[in-house]
């Protein structure tokens, strides 16, 4: 374990492991193998199956269910974590959600319905998420969130998620100007494409994975692999005065994209 960067003594929440292809599987890898202790999620019981065995390679003290769209789920795992650990030091969220037919639309042809739910689930869960955790955080700590480039530039066929993610953005900007006097750090990832389960509900995501490998500086793809590691300094104390960023993990994509 390297001396260097070291989450010894840490105690962090991982919240959107679906199964080995997730962003947020490789984070809680990162953050495991530099010696944090480790709570997760699982969405509902279907999911459980997938998660459990990755949550004991992880060694997770706690895994917990946790729907953002069920009244109490979400405060009932902080509620665990308040009640068996005592303080959190970082989590990530990592879940992203819109209905197929208003992701795969025109952004001007969304349903109401369709845009509420997707800024729910997928933006207003983080910032439930830092309210929930704040308390737990008397000596400071990070909160890690996922975004992608279609935030700030318009990316075909990532329609609804574009306006979603800019909201998460703007939303991460706004909690780390609030939560810093606290000594909480607050930062959006932002990956390139990436094969998850999550990304396959975008309309020809594969023709998207081909243009920005050849659009990318470095003519190649960053992997969950390169996020984990990103997220693992972010939340060591290595980062003690950076919060407020959108970190790109995208081979250099974004500056020509």
């Amino acid at each position: 374990m390297s001396e260097f960067l070291s989450l010894r003594g840490k105690r962090g929440l991982v919240v959107g492991v679906a199964n080995e292809d997730s962003i947020a599987w490789a984070c809680a890898r990162a953050f495991r193998e530099l010696g944090a202790e480790l709570a997760l999620t699982y969405v509902n019981d279907r999911a459980l199956p997938h998660v459990e065995p990755l949550a004991r390679r992880v060694e997770a003290s706690l895994l917990v269910p946790c729907d953002v769209r069920e009244p109490g789920q979400l405060e009932a795992v902080f509620q665990r974590i308040g009640d068996e650990w005592g303080e959190l030091d970082f989590l990530l969220h990592s879940i992203a959600f819109a209905p197929r037919d208003d992701l795969h639309g025109r952004v001007v042809d969304s349903s109401q319905a369709g845009f509420l739910q997707a800024m729910d689930i997928s933006c207003h869960s983080f910032l439930r998420m830092a309210h929930e955790a704040e308390p737990l955080m008397p000596k400071g700590g990070a909160l890690l969130t996922v975004s992608f480039y279609g935030a700030e530039k318009v990316v075909e066929d990532y329609n609804l998620m574009g306006p979603v993610k800019a909201a998460l953005e703007s939303s991460v900007r706004y909690a780390a100007a609030e939560l810093g006097p606290q000594g909480i750090r607050v930062h959006a990832l932002s990956p390139g494409p990436l094969k998850t389960r999550a990304a396959s509900g975008i309309h020809r995501f594969d023709e998207l994975l081909e243009r920005t490998r050849q659009r990318a500086p470095q003519y190649n793809l960053a992997d969950i692999d390169d996020v984990g590691a990103v997220a693992a300094f972010l939340v060591s104390d290595r980062a003690k005065t950076l919060t407020g960023n959108t970190t790109f993990i995208d081979a250099g994509y974004h500056i020509v994209g």
